[in-house]
Parts: structure tokens; C-alpha cells; sequence
């Protein structure tokens, strides 16, 4: 018995593998125009599989192609009489009565394919996606609508969805979406990435106006909270923190478990300086959380907000978390965090040392005592002790080798090498990290692996990149007008050659860190006007329009400055973001 079932189990595995090579050879006949020998394969193939709907299409488009109608008709229709309960039959041929221009006979095998589904649903969907394949979208939709009808335990919102997308009727395609979570709130993600393809951040953009009205009537008609969390992740996308921050307080109120997203859009708004609706989430996370964690990561998102936002008595504020809190386990990252700020906001490296060298006792895991390390060589990078501080990032670098912990530290060798003038060495960990995990971390990788190998001396002649990289130190250490005098040397000394640009936008950057904000204009109408189509034109011209708008108070060339990105720099990172300010000085109602 058991040879009789291997024999059978055999016979069909020939059969099915010569099916799937005959099949292979007709397709490769079909993609080359070869129809007429493809028909040969593939009236086989029917004829072996005589309900296999993939050979049956593709016999009958062979008959389409070369004009025999009739017979295709013919094969139809005797497949139909033997089995008139295959109804998805009459779409194919009321296309290929469309083929031949006789669209009332074509309308009527569409309609008889339409009416079959109240009787037989389960063929509902294959008549919808044949429909879409011949892209009669609106006969799709009615096929899927008539299939939703007739049979309430499926749902088709989705592929709905899908085609009034294909039609470009966003608007009931967002609706068809929403209406597909109403049903089912699991597939929420997905909605979001396929909603995602059509909305950008700019609030102004017509399909993110859509798509918000579509969510505010769901939610009027029957409130949820997957359209708070839809409406938030609209607003973060926009970058409209403030707004996500009440949808999150909304969600908070129902459930205390969002709280966790409060903390998340905290974070967001930080990385992108919307340090007021940082602050707001972080004190909210402090008033309610009940977990050491969450309380100490917000109280040291505070502290760090104070620092970038050069809040007066810093240092007090670090005192009273200590005073409060203790010098322990709970506040190790504020310890870390305070280090830094000794170090490169009052320039007490020494101090910061002692922090350090406290703070490391209190680490849990090696994790966390790597990141003592990693600060402690930073201290010594600021005191010019780079071999020392190789010494501590490559220690990270080699225990955390497949960690992002490890990629940091292999940055840092990387830029300290840099900065001592080892191009050679800093470039060959550079190749290495542009393709690390972190974005972050790669972009900065690949803008320092640039600056070197744009600038790299050639045989032995000095071309400023040396001097350059001190500059960076410099900046590094804060010693801003420092750096600015050696650029400034850089500029004099080596004009005319492919630091200049570099050095121009350096010094800008700093120039508008010590509030010299005329200056750094000055530098960049010099990059624009060293090589329009340069590599940093689009830059120059983005920085100069946001201090027009936000320290010079001249909306008129704010909106130049903007306009040209829009124009002249379509594939410019700053377009969205340009297009979004320009508007909003020229006053369109956002």
C-alpha cells in the first residue's frame, strides 16, 4: 500500500513539474509577443486544468491578441454551459466583447457578473479583482460592495480603499480606510503605512487635509481612540507636536497606559526644538507616572531642555534634583548629563572627571559603564588628551562591536582621529560606519568622510584641512571666536581652493551661535556666489532664510531666500519644509 501511494504521490509530482515548465515556456512565448505558439501551451495546459483561471486568461488574451474573438467567445461560453455556477467567467467575456468596441454587449456580461453575486458571493471577490485587472475600477468597487452586501461576514473596505487610491479619489479612499478600522482596529498600522504614501509633513498639503477631516467625522459620529492615535500620528507627521500633545492627553484620560506616548512625542518634539511642547509632555510625565524610570528620564529631558534653551540657573536646577533625589542609582544619567554640562557649558573638565569617576559606581550593567566612558572621553577629547580618549573609545568600540553603543564609539575614534590630523585612519572608520544602522550616525559618517576626502591633501601640498579640523576642535571645546579667527585664516590663506566652502559655512554657523547674524549672511552670499549649482547652496540659502525669518525679522527675504529652495532646488531636503514657511509668510491660511 505504502509503494502504491509513493507511486501516485510521484506520477503527480511529473505531472505538476512538466505543467509548471510548459507553463514557464508559454509565459516566456506570451511576454514576447509569440502568440500564436503560446496558444498551443497553453490550450494544452486548459485542457489538462480545465478551471485553472490563470491558463484560461491566458489563452483566451492570446485569442484577444490575435484577433480570433469568436473562438475565445466560443471557449467561454462552452465552459460556462458546462458549469454555469463559474459566473466569473461572464467578466471575461464581456471584456472581450469590450475588446471589439461592442460595449452594450460587454455591459451586459459586466452586469450579468455583477447580479450572479447575490446568488453566489464566494466568487464575488475573484469577479472584483478581474474587474480591477481589466481596470474597470468602478466595477470593482460595485463587485466588492455587492460581495459586502450579500455576504456580512467579509469585508472589503481595504481593497476599496486601494482602488479609489489607483482612481485618485483620496477623499473616499481615506473614508473606505477609516471605515476598514471601524470594523477592525488590528490593522491600525497598516493603515498608517499605506496612508502614509499620500500624506507629507506639510499641514497645507491637500491629502493631509483630507485625511484629517475624514478622522474628525469619524470621531464626531463615534468616538474612538484609534482616531485620537490616527490624529496624533498626523499631527507628528506634520510636526504639529502641540496639537499631538492634547490628542495623547485625550488617549491618556481614557487609558493611563498612553502615558508611555506622552514621554515618546516628548522626545520627538526635542530632537526637532519644539522645546515648549517637550517641557509640557515631560511635566506631565512627572506628575503622573508611577515608575522611577519614566520620572527620572523626564526630570533629565527637562534638565536638558533648560540647557538648550540657555535657562538661567542651570546648575541650581542639577543641585536640586541631587538635593531631592540623592547621587545614587536613580539619577546615574543625570550624573552623566551633568558631567557634560560642566564640561562644555562652564568649562570645568576637571570637575567633570570627579562626576564621572563617582557617577561609574553606580553603573547596573556594562552597558552602563561604557556610557561613563564614552563621556569620560569626551572630557579628555575638550582637554586636547585625544590619545587617551582613543584609549577609552576603542575599549567601547570592541566589547560592543554589533551594538549602536559600539557604532558611537567607533564614530568617535573616527572624528578624534579627525581631529589630531590621522585623515588616513578617520576615513577607513568612516567607509565602515555610512553603512551603520543608525541614520543618525551614518549621516554624520558620511558628511565627515566628505569634508576629507574633498579636502585630503595631494602630494604633500597643504590645502587647509589640517587647520580646518582645529577649527572643529574648537568649535568641539566652544571656543567659538577661536575658531572663527582660524577660519578666518583659512579663508585668507588658502581662497580659491575646495576648503573655501566648507570654511565660509563653518564660520556662518558659528557667527550665528555668537548672535553675529549679519556676518554669517555675509558668508553665505559668498557660498552662493562661489558656485551656484555647489553642494552647499542649498544649505547657505535655507540658513539664510531662517534668520531672516527668526532673528532678522525681514519676512520679504525670509520668503526669497525660501522660494529659491522651491524653485531652484526641487531634490533640496529643505523643499517640504521650505515650501510649509514660505506660505506661511506669505500668509496662506495653513
Amino acid at each position: 500500500m505504502k509503494r502504491f501511494f509513493l507511486l501516485i504521490f510521484l506520477i503527480n509530482s511529473i505531472i505538476t513539474s512538466a505543467q509548471s515548465n510548459e507553463f514557464a515556456l508559454a509565459e516566456n512565448y506570451y511576454r514576447n509577443n509569440e502568440y500564436k505558439k503560446a496558444i498551443q501551451l497553453y490550450k494544452g495546459l486548459v485542457n489538462k486544468s480545465p478551471y485553472n483561471t490563470t491558463y484560461l486568461q491566458r489563452l483566451i488574451s492570446c485569442y484577444q491578441e490575435t484577433n480570433q474573438f469568436k473562438t475565445a467567445e466560443s471557449v467561454l461560453l462552452e465552459k460556462l454551459e458546462k458549469r454555469s455556477n463559474l459566473t466569473f467567467l461572464n467578466v471575461i467575456i464581456g471584456y472581450n466583447y469590450e475588446r471589439q468596441q461592442d460595449t452594450i454587449a460587454a455591459k451586459k456580461y459586466y452586469k450579468k457578473a455583477i447580479t450572479s453575486i447575490a446568488k453566489r458571493s464566494g466568487y464575488g471577490a475573484t469577479i472584483a479583482n478581474m474587474f480591477k485587472n481589466y481596470n474597470k475600477l468602478d466595477l470593482a468597487i460595485e463587485a466588492y460592495k455587492k460581495t459586502s452586501e450579500t455576504n456580512k461576514n467579509v469585508h472589503y473596505e481595504f481593497q476599496i480603499a486601494q482602488i479609489h487610491g489607483e482612481k485618485g479619489n483620496f477623499s473616499q479612499m481615506f473614508e473606505e480606510y477609516i471605515n476598514y478600522l471601524d470594523i477592525n482596529d488590528n490593522y491600525l498600522n497598516t493603515v498608517k503605512r499605506f496612508t502614509s504614501r499620500y500624506i507629507t509633513d506639510d499641514s497645507e498639503n491637500e491629502n493631509n487635509i483630507l485625511f484629517k477631516k475624514a478622522l474628525l467625522r469619524k470621531s464626531a459620529s463615534n468616538p474612538k481612540d484609534i482616531w485620537n492615535d490616527l490624529l496624533s500620528w498626523l499631527f507628528i507627521t506634520q510636526k504639529d507636536y502641540g496639537k499631538a500633545f492634547i490628542q495623547n492627553k485625550a488617549l491618556y484620560q481614557r487609558d493611563p497606559e498612553h502615558l508611555v506616548k506622552i514621554y515618546d512625542l516628548g522626545e520627538i518634539a526635542f530632537q526637532n526644538k519644539d522645546y515648549e511642547t517637550a517641557k509640557k509632555c515631560f511635566d506631565f510625565t512627572i506628575e503622573k507616572s508611577n515608575f522611577l524610570e519614566d520620572k527620572f528620564g523626564a526630570i533629565l529631558m527637562n534638565l536638558k531642555i533648560a540647557i538648550a534653551t540657555d535657562t538661567p540657573e542651570i546648575e541650581q536646577k542639577f543641585q536640586q534634583v541631587f538635593n531631592e533625589f540623592g547621587v545614587n542609582r536613580n539619577t546615574f544619567s543625570i550624573q552623566i548629563a551633568y558631567a557634560d554640562y560642566l564640561t562644555f557649558k562652564k568649562n570645568q573638565p576637571e570637575e567633570a572627571k570627579k562626576i564621572l569617576e563617582e557617577a561609574i559606581k553606580f553603573a547596573d550593567n556594562r552597558y552602563q559603564k561604557a556610557k561613563v566612558k564614552l563621556k569620560l572621553a569626551d572630557v579628555l577629547v575638550y582637554q586636547d588628551t585625544f590619545n587617551k580618549a582613543l584609549i577609552y573609545f576603542s575599549q567601547v568600540q570592541s566589547r560592543f562591536k554589533n551594538h549602536e553603543l559600539g557604532q558611537q564609539a567607533r564614530f568617535k575614534v573616527a572624528q578624534t582621529s579627525y581631529f589630531k590630523g590621522d585623515f588616513k585612519w578617520a576615513k577607513a572608520q568612516l567607509k565602515v560606519l555610512k553603512g551603520s544602522a543608525s541614520q543618525l550616525i551614518a549621516n554624520d559618517a558620511a558628511d565627515l568622510f566628505l569634508i576629507i576626502s574633498d579636502n585630503q591633501p595631494k602630494d604633500s601640498l597643504p590645502n587647509g584641512l589640517l587647520s580646518y579640523a582645529k577649527a572643529d576642535v574648537l568649535d568641539y571645546q566652544n571656543k567659538n571666536e577661536k575658531a572663527i579667527a582660524l577660519l578666518h585664516n583659512i579663508l585668507t590663506e588658502f581662497k580659491g581652493q575646495s576648503i573655501e566652502d566648507e570654511a565660509l559655512f563653518k564660520q556662518a554657523s558659528l557667527f550665528s551661535k555668537t548672535k553675529k547674524f549679519n556676518e554669517a549672511i555675509e558668508n553665505y552670499t559668498k557660498i552662493i556666489s562661489l558656485d551656484p549649482q555647489g553642494i552647499l547652496v542649498d544649505d547657505a540659502h535655507y540658513q539664510m532664510a531662517e534668520l531672516y525669518a527668526n532673528e532678522l525679522n525681514d519676512n520679504e527675504k525670509a520668503k526669497e531666500h525660501y522660494q529659491k529652495i522651491i524653485f531652484d532646488y526641487p531634490s533640496s531636503i529643505y523643499l517640504v519644509d521650505a515650501r510649509k514657511k514660505f506660505r506661511k509668510l506669505r500668509g496662506d491660511n495653513i
